[in-house]
């Protein structure tokens, strides 16, 4: 499933394996985002699928930037240093760990504004730098999305 839409991305706290803490949207460092909401741990390796790809469209656009947004369930903030800690030691490359937001919330928080019915797979969002998403996707690696999102990318 990929479609182009417009709605708003919602407001969240968000704090990355560096320890940099974000407010989103308004924090995404990019004139245009791609927020990667995952909610399970095996979640990674439909993440992971999509990466070789997406850096090939950050070569060709420079105002894109990816972030990965695990996103887990308020209940468990207390246990955010062994999480964050796990996920941490799991990627040597700072420049991942970087772009890596943990989101602490109570998930109806992401679910009810981005229509996400379903937390079993990951969902895209391409997200300017106004809160607005121009294009959304699910699921692992596909090339009919990344087609998708790379036409909404070549309109300026």
């Amino acid at each position: 499933m990929s479609e182009t839409i417009t709605t708003t991305f919602p407001r969240l706290e968000a704090r990355n394996l560096e320890g940099r803490n974000f407010s989103l949207p308004g924090d995404f460092e990019g004139e245009r985002n791609l927020a990667i909401v995952a909610f399970k741990q095996w979640h990674q390796r439909l993440v992971d699928s999509w990466v070789p790809h997406l850096k090939g469209l950050q070569a060709q656009h420079a105002d894109l930037r990816v972030y990965e947004l695990p996103t887990i369930a308020w209940p468990y903030l207390f246990m955010r240093w062994v999480i964050d800690g796990g996920m941490t030691a799991g990627i040597p490359d700072k420049a991942v760990r970087e772009v890596t937001l943990t989101v602490y919330t109570d998930l109806n928080n992401v679910t009810r504004p981005l229509n996400i019915t379903n937390t079993d797979t990951i969902h895209l969002f391409l997200v300017d730098k106004t809160g607005r998403i121009t294009w959304r996707g699910q699921g692992g690696f596909d090339e009919g999305q990344l087609a998708g999102l790379a036409e909404v990318l070549s309109k300026v």
